[in-house]
This record gives C-alpha cells, structure tokens and sequence, in this order.
C-alpha cells in the first residue's frame, strides 16, 4: 500500500457528475485490462478494438506499456518494485480516464497476480467496471512471433527480468474474458470483447 505523504489535501468535486459524462458520451466508462506474455497480442487486438469501437461511436483511448515507460514512467525499470509501481500508476490513470467517461484499453504484461487484483480493488472501491482480458498464449508461439527480438535476447542472457524466461507470470483465475491468440482469429477476439461490454450493459449499440 503505498502511504499519502502530502498532507493537507482534499479531492475537490466539480459540478458536472460522473453521471453528466456518461449521458454526454452516450456510454460508460470502463477499463479493460489486457494481460498476457510479451508477443501474445495483447496490442494488437487493443489497436483493433479502439478501431471496432470508433466505428460504432464509442469514444476509447489505449494505455500500452511501453507508450507509457516512454513517458510517465520513464523512470521504472523491470525489477519487481518498479513493476509493481508502473502497475500502480497505470491503475491510477486508467481510473481518471473512466472517471472522464472513456472506455481505457489498458495493455501490459502485468505480470504479478497481486498488482493487478490490487488495480481491480481500486476500480471497485471508486465504483468502476474493471474488465480483466487474458490474451492467453503459448510461450513457443509468443517466441515464435516475437516481433520485437526480445525472446532471442533474453535468451541470449541481453535483457535481466524478461516475463517467461527469467521471471514469472501468473496468469489471471478468473479473468472476465479468456482470449487464446494462438488459436483465435482477431476478428473473433475482438467480437468477444465487443459482446460483452454489450451484454454487460457497458456499450449501447443503436
């Protein structure tokens, strides 16, 4: 739990609700948090659900990990404390953007259980829908794709603390959706992902 430092400070509460923005953008905020290996499509089917998204008129913004690590948290590495708080701080933007009406598609390894049911926790205790997406994949085929080289460099002992070689992943245990990217086609991802938001009264398609 990481401790208020600054004393002295109060939320101070507008005039226009929660509520108001919701019936403006003629939907609900939400974060959507894909979690997966490096290479398992967790960006990829984030770009393509804004995209789908877009198209039916929902308003969305994508937070991908290394955007973020290029920005805000330039200053996190790997280790297990840096994640955890690039995890913290993600959960805590994600949070204004629903605040705001947005629906967040929020991509990140995310590799400890606890760091991300403690951004589910934060989401619920504020009232907000927290929709956690295991982008399910093998890590012979994330190898496999490994678009960007950091399979072979890791294995080649270049990068310290990569997911799935040298250090863990716990996968979710109960995520709301279950995506396996090494079978699913990404227009069937994305129809997944659509139908529930739609079923859960998140989206209105007119």
């Amino acid at each position: 739990m990481i401790r208020q430092k600054a004393t002295h400070v109060h939320w101070h509460h507008g005039n226009i609700s929660r509520a108001d923005r919701h019936r403006f953008l003629r939907q609900k905020g939400a974060t959507l948090w894909f979690t997966g290996l490096s290479a398992s499509g967790k960006s990829t089917i984030a770009v393509a659900l804004e995209e789908a998204l877009y198209e039916r008129g929902k308003l969305s913004y994508r937070l991908d990990g290394d955007n973020i690590r290029l920005g805000i948290n330039r200053n996190l590495g790997f280790s297990a404390e840096d994640r955890t708080e690039n995890i913290r701080r993600i959960g805590e933007i994600s949070k204004l953007f629903v605040d705001a009406g947005l629906l967040v598609l929020s991509s990140f390894i995310s590799p400890y259980r606890a760091d991300r049911d403690r951004v589910r926790e934060q989401h619920r205790d504020a009232g907000f829908d927290f929709i956690e997406i295991h982008v399910d994949c093998s890590l012979e085929t994330a190898e496999q794709r490994d678009p960007k080289g950091l399979y072979k460099k890791a294995r080649a002992g270049q990068i310290k603390n990569f997911t799935g070689i040298n250090a863990p992943y716990e996968e979710p245990e109960s995520p709301e959706i279950h995506l396996h990217s090494d079978r699913m086609t990404l227009a069937e991802e994305v129809e997944t992902i659509v139908n529930y938001m739609k079923d859960k009264g998140i989206i209105h398609i007119d």
